[in-house]
């Protein structure tokens, strides 16, 4: 288990710098603007940001499906990269995360980090332990989530947008090049992103990773493919020789999915 617990702390120190979506009063995202399509969220860094990154990422958001598609959007699920699935509410923050290799199961509420745990089969009873593993909880969710929906969050709290220019993807593709930099939100806000947008579509193609802002050379670059529909959105499911499997997007969730350890939703159907 201290492997298992050290290899996803390793995975969301170097992948997980993601800020949380905007709410409303009552706790679900904001609904669109009437005029604005895509208002950004509160924390935006709209001064420091370019008109031409604004402009790209609401094209972007349209062509996944549209803000109000995704503000709509209740239930996600996916497996991450082979090794865990993840049953997200998007309305309540409630998140069930299952770790099949080692019997593990989290059940936590994003929002505020009131869950339940159970570890190699043993529920977590220790106070201390439960606190401590639903952040561990609340980290995998930033980083898993932001691998599958990251075009939605380009206007996200604590963001600055910069338009880089024009430039050919490792595929081949025409692609206008973004720079996303974080302040003071998600677990790493000292990353750095380039994200590469199509110049026909406006979907997200490939998106390179840099741990220090300053950075000059990426820690990693990765394609966004196998583009599909899920509900009224887009999502890309290929990381290249990774990705995301098992993706379902729906209006109900299964029963206890949110409170029961009894279960797990591979066996649900």
């Amino acid at each position: 288990m201290k492997k298992t617990i050290g290899l996803l702390l390793l995975a969301i120190a170097l992948w997980g710098c993601q800020p949380s979506p905007p709410e409303s009063a009552s706790g679900q995202e904001e609904e669109p603007d009437v005029v604005e399509a895509n208002p950004p969220a509160r924390g935006f860094n709209a001064t420091a940001s370019d008109e031409r990154a604004i402009s790209i990422a609401d094209s972007a958001m349209l062509a996944m499906g549209g803000r109000r598609a995704w503000n709509n959007t209740h239930y996600l699920q996916w497996t991450f990269f082979g090794r865990r699935t993840l049953l997200w509410d998007k309305f309540t923050g409630d998140v069930r995360i299952e770790i099949p290799a080692d019997s593990t199961i989290y059940i936590v509420n994003i929002r505020n980090l009131s869950g339940k745990a159970m570890e190699k089969g043993q529920v977590v009873e220790n106070p201390d332990t439960l606190e401590a593993r639903m952040g561990l909880a609340k980290s995998i969710w930033i980083n898993d989530s932001y691998w599958l929906v990251m075009p939605f969050k380009l206007k996200d709290s604590g963001v600055t947008l910069k338009y880089l220019g024009q430039e050919i993807t490792q595929a081949g593709e025409a692609a206008y090049k973004l720079q996303l930099t974080f302040e003071k939100v998600g677990d790493t806000p000292e990353n750095k992103y380039h994200v590469y947008v199509d110049t026909n579509s406006y979907l997200v193609r490939q998106w390179a990773y840099f741990s220090k802002a300053g950075d000059e050379k990426p820690g990693f670059i990765s394609p966004w493919d196998d583009y599909r529909q899920y509900g009224k959105i887009l999502l890309s499911s290929s990381r290249g020789e990774r990705g995301m499997s098992n993706i379902k997007v729906s209006e109900k969730a299964p029963d206890g999915a949110f409170s029961s350890l009894e279960f797990m939703l591979g066996e649900q159907g």
